[in-house]
């Protein structure tokens, strides 16, 4: 599962292949949480994660909205994805 961003000690990651399920979405990290984040809809959709950091990640993944898709798009046909700016 490639790191595709890193910001403020959240770690965001992508499965690689087609086993991976729709909708396409990223694997956040921080300390001991982990999640899931729906690219298209921008909602957590799966663990959980503090306020805060949640709403860093909201604002990376409007940001990055379409960055995102294309590494899906590659991480889907086993591709490794490109790296995402991190949020500052």
């Amino acid at each position: 599962m490639p790191t595709i961003s890193l910001f403020f000690g959240i770690l965001v990651r992508l499965h690689l292949g087609k086993m991976e399920h729709n909708p396409p979405h990223i694997h956040v990290f921080y300390q001991d949480y982990s999640a899931i984040v729906d690219i298209q809809s921008i909602e957590f959709i799966e663990g959980d994660f503090p306020n805060k950091q949640k709403r860093l990640v909201i604002a990376w993944v409007e940001l990055h909205q379409e960055d995102l898709l294309k590494n899906w798009e590659l991480a889907q046909a086993g591709e490794l994805p490109f790296k995402i700016e991190p949020l500052r």
